[in-house]
């Protein structure tokens, strides 16, 4: 099972205890519209559900990670697989945004998956309107790519995203 360690973060396997908290703050339009494949309202049975799919044996492209900030459970950072290849995709409940949590997660995930996988390259994206999770992208090197349209479950539409992308000799480019 990993376990990543930042200054303040702890990246850690998802387990049945952060149901309840997962549930909250993923029943919050303010988060759930921001993400393409989150139900609104989201129920504690969505976590359960969610939850009983991961495990500690999966693919570097099926790996999500729960964040902990001083012992409490905030938000997912973690990757599945895309059209095109492996995907990054994340959250924060609302009272952990504005702290550059996410910042510091996503690039812990990322330095994890690039040593754990071959892929040359990780995709993302936002919505259109989602500018604060697009300045993490830029701040962590991806560029964009184009734009697309893609379904937001929590909205019930397709919605404009910003397609974005990240090479591995890029990332690691940055980090010397």
């Amino acid at each position: 099972m990993t376990r990543l360690r930042t200054k303040r973060l702890i990246l850690r396997q998802p387990h049945g205890e952060d149901a309840p908290a997962l549930a909250a703050y993923l029943n919050d339009f303010a988060v759930a519209g921001n993400l393409a494949r989150v139900p609104f309202p989201y129920r504690l049975a969505d976590a359960l559900a969610w939850l009983a799919t991961r495990r500690p044996d999966m693919p570097a492209d099926q790996t999500n990670f729960a964040i902990e900030v001083d012992g409490a459970y905030a938000g997912q950072v973690g990757f599945h697989p895309g059209p095109h290849g492996p995907i990054i995709g994340y959250w924060l409940g609302q009272p952990f945004w504005g702290r550059g949590i996410m910042s510091e997660a996503a690039a812990a995930s990322l330095d994890w998956f690039f040593t754990a996988s071959s892929a040359p390259v990780i995709y993302s994206g936002v919505f259109h309107f989602n500018a604060a999770s697009l300045a993490i992208q830029k701040k962590l090197g991806f560029t964009e790519t184009g734009r697309s349209s893609l379904l937001c479950l929590a909205r019930g539409v397709e919605v404009e995203h910003i397609d974005t992308q990240l090479t591995q000799s890029a990332w690691k480019a940055r980090r010397l």
